[in-house]
């Protein structure tokens, strides 16, 4: 509430220039208003009776500290005009030396500032405030873990990932089986003539692979596997870092909506209070406006952060493979984040992140490739076993000579295909592979630089709004407030005071909410992106130009 007191120096002058007090009575209470300034009144306000003006022998109460009637002046407050006309009395001043001015003479723009102080008048509608979140209020509150379940049930990148590690699993079982046998029919010199059908019969060929090949391809698939599964952990990791950062993000949102709904509802107060107390002279029109401006922002800053936190639930389903849940608001700890200890994060890290255990294991797997393409140069075994009849006929006993059996057994001579060139590829992709531990090492370390320190810096913001500032703030609050209630404040400093308490409270809630971010992405090992594709490790195909004909099936 703004201070009213007697200005006397505007008066003594107007005095000792022979000008009345009747061009400002209308900064006091209960004089009449200037007859220019009636004629020029805020637009859409109607102008009150005017009261009858005070007798100059009638002796009016002086304004206490917060401008209050019928307080007792406090000491220093300046003399009444009556004082100072007896402690200075001006000399008669002749009237053709001064210049009156006329309400006709008084340039434009004085007269449209001189608005008079009607309370009363109004320069806007008072409209309602909309409850976006009012069906969300109506319905149960959801916890962290639900939409966990939501999403490592229904996010289709799970899905691809175990079936990613379906599909190695299934190539190491293709890799180590065993060629098929072969059957076929042969005949030679059919139409023998005096040979009577020649000879014709059948057979059964089969290639026995050497070396062990056969378990060192399947080996590497089954290293691929367990890479892929371990790519099964990372994408875990993904879905719930996305969820829990974008649940605390809602969270967090959740509580500014609660801020400014109280802020709102002081606003609205303040309001209604100084609308009262402009209608017994203690507040004039300056602080009824600036108390509805402060009332109507407060209802646009809820309306913000009603959407704000729309938007941040409706991302949060999205992340949890439900698009079109329900919005309802949330339950869970916003001022309990989880502690890192940041000296020592980087150096845990790299022997437990997902991602360097995975790098780790695609070295065995090429390894194990490695090992595989230098057998692939030990040639199969290729066997062959019929038997056939013989038409022929037998000079000796002049019959045909009758079933007789063969046999054949070949193998390839490695000279010069000894799978040299898939050697020489799997050697560099053996050292790319150790390369790519100890570039994901330095890129993980690298990426989580920031984070750390965002978590360091919101770590200790946060603990200085709830231990320092807002303990103050609300203080100070309570103190303007309290001196205002006893009329030794204006108002406007509770205004401040009340707007700098409940911003540090927004400010903490998003704080907090920047801390779980941090934190949550720290101990996800920095997998927070619940929508990423995974990504296969090796090769998905049997196929390959081997040294070898027959094989069972290899990369």
């Amino acid at each position: 509430m703004k201070t009213k007191r007697t200005i006397a120096l505007p008066f003594a002058l107007l005095l000792a220039t022979g000008t009345g007090a009747q061009e400002h009575q209308h900064q006091m209470p209960g004089m009449q208003m200037p007859a220019q300034q009636q004629q020029h009144p805020m637009p859409g306000m109607q102008i009150p009776q005017q009261k009858e003006p005070r007798k100059q022998n009638q002796q009016a109460p002086q304004p206490g500290p917060s401008g209050a009637p019928g307080m007792q002046t406090p000491q220093g407050a300046l003399p009444t005009i009556e004082q100072q006309q007896q402690a200075n009395p001006q000399p008669e001043m002749k009237m053709e030396h001064m210049q009156m001015r006329s309400p006709e003479t008084t340039p434009s723009h004085v007269s449209d500032l001189q608005e008079p102080e009607n309370p009363e008048q109004k320069t806007g509608a008072n409209l309602p405030v909309t409850d976006l979140l009012e069906s969300a209020r109506k319905s149960p509150t959801k916890k962290i873990d639900e939409f966990e379940q939501l999403a490592l049930k229904s996010n289709p990148t799970l899905a691809q990932a175990q079936a990613i590690a379906g599909q190695s699993s299934g190539l190491a079982r293709q890799a180590g089986l065993w060629p098929n046998p072969s059957i076929g029919y042969q005949g030679e010199e059919i139409r023998g003539g005096s040979f009577r059908g020649g000879e014709q019969g059948g057979f059964v060929q089969q290639n026995i692979v050497l070396g062990r090949k056969l378990g060192l391809r399947r080996n590497v698939f089954e290293q691929q596997h367990k890479a892929d599964e371990i790519g099964i952990e990372e994408q875990k990791l993904d879905i719930l870092g996305a969820v829990r950062v974008q649940f605390y993000e809602a969270l967090a949102a959740q509580k500014t909506v609660e801020v400014r709904s109280q802020l709102l509802q002081l606003a609205m107060d303040a309001a209604a209070t100084v609308h009262q107390l402009a209608n017994v002279g203690q507040a004039d029109a300056p602080d009824v406006l600036q108390t509805e401006v402060e009332a109507e922002q407060a209802k646009i800053d809820l309306a913000r952060a009603q959407r704000k936190y729309i938007q941040a639930f409706s991302t949060l389903a999205a992340v949890s493979s439900q698009p079109g849940l329900t919005l309802t608001l949330l339950n869970g700890d916003l001022e309990h984040p989880p502690e890192i200890d940041i000296e020592h994060w980087v150096e845990a890290a790299v022997h437990q992140s997902p991602s360097v255990k995975r790098a780790e294991q695609e070295v065995r797997r090429a390894e194990a490739a490695l090992a595989r393409d230098k057998r692939e140069a030990v040639p199969d075994l290729t066997l062959r076993a019929g038997v056939e009849q013989n038409r022929e006929i037998d000079s000796s006993s002049m019959r045909p000579v009758g079933a007789q059996g063969f046999a054949t057994a070949s193998i390839q001579i490695p000279v010069f295909n000894r799978n040299q060139g898939n050697v020489q590829a799997s050697k560099y992709e053996l050292e790319r592979s150790q390369r790519e531990i100890e570039r994901v090492k330095l890129r993980l370390a690298q990426s989580a630089q920031p984070l750390l320190q965002q978590y360091a810096t919101d770590k200790l913001q946060a603990e200085r709004y709830r231990t320092q500032l807002i303990p103050r703030a609300q203080r100070a609050y309570e103190l303007y407030l309290q001196k205002y209630r006893n009329m030794a404040a204006a108002y406007p400093e509770v205004i401040i005071s009340q707007r700098t308490f409940f911003q540090l409270q927004e400010n903490y809630a998003q704080t907090l909410g920047e801390l779980w971010t941090s934190a949550v992405q720290l101990q996800n090992y920095l997998f927070a992106d619940g929508l990423s594709a995974p990504r296969p490790s090796g090769s998905t195909s049997t196929q390959s130009n081997l040294a070898t004909s027959g094989s069972g099936g290899t990369e």
